[in-house]
């Protein structure tokens, strides 16, 4: 059971630091709170946007760690195991894009910045974040972005390094350009709020990558041979 929390204290207390950031930012800068959506406030839908990461990630560490060490999920799921966590992990990493889009709306043109500037932005960081996504689908796959090698670890072990495609540049190319998705809203409605959500989104992903999914990844691989 120790393994299961294994780097979970050290996620603990950076998110709790990421959150304090968040926290003083909002409270000592002016425009992160204004305006509404959908009759929610502001504050409502940045609330609503920084805890979808949150309880996406503590998802997967849940399944992923339950699973690899205990194979809990599929005692319980069987065969429907990945499939049902894949729906899961599905809904929870859109709602971190439609969440930061509501909060964009919301706080929109709270950024003191030309439009046509935040279009051009949006476009440049668009295009490595497609070609990721791209790069995925084509060369690495779906079921191995989900994390199928925490449900079949044995057969993980065959993996190859991916070298094609945006994999290329990076090993970790999902998180290093990735997440560049999630900065659009921000410069395409000119959004404070969604600005320090998409920072947040960014850095809280390297927290679950270093004390949840590299020692994970060293489990399954070994040391020096993690994805």
């Amino acid at each position: 059971m120790k393994v299961i929390f294994k780097g979970q204290l050290f996620n603990l207390f950076l998110l709790y630091f990421l959150l304090a950031g968040v926290f003083q930012v909002i409270s000592n800068f002016s425009g992160f709170l204004d305006g509404s959506y959908l009759g929610l406030s502001t504050k409502k839908w940045l609330f609503l946007a920084v805890s979808s990461p949150i309880l996406h990630q503590y998802y997967v560490w849940f399944c992923w760690r339950f699973q690899l060490y205990q194979n809990t999920l599929t005692d319980v799921l069987g065969k429907l195991a990945f499939p049902i966590y894949k729906v899961g992990f599905a809904i929870l990493i859109l709602s971190r894009l439609v969440l930061i889009v509501a909060l964009a709306i919301s706080n929109q043109d709270s950024m003191q910045m030309d439009q046509t500037l935040g279009y051009v932005i949006a476009f440049v960081l668009a295009i490595p974040a497609l070609y990721l996504f791209y790069s995925v689908k084509a060369f690495f796959g779906m079921d191995r972005a989900f994390g199928i090698d925490h449900f079949d670890p044995e057969a993980a072990k065959s993996f190859k390094m991916v070298k094609e495609g945006i994999f290329k540049y990076t090993s970790n190319g999902m998180y290093v350009y990735g997440f560049f998705v999630m900065y659009l809203p921000a410069f395409i409605w000119l959004s404070k709020a969604a600005l320090i959500v998409a920072i947040f989104n960014h850095l809280f992903i390297w927290v679950h990558y270093y004390f949840t999914e590299k020692p994970d990844m060293e489990f399954i691989y070994g040391t020096g041979n993690e994805e």
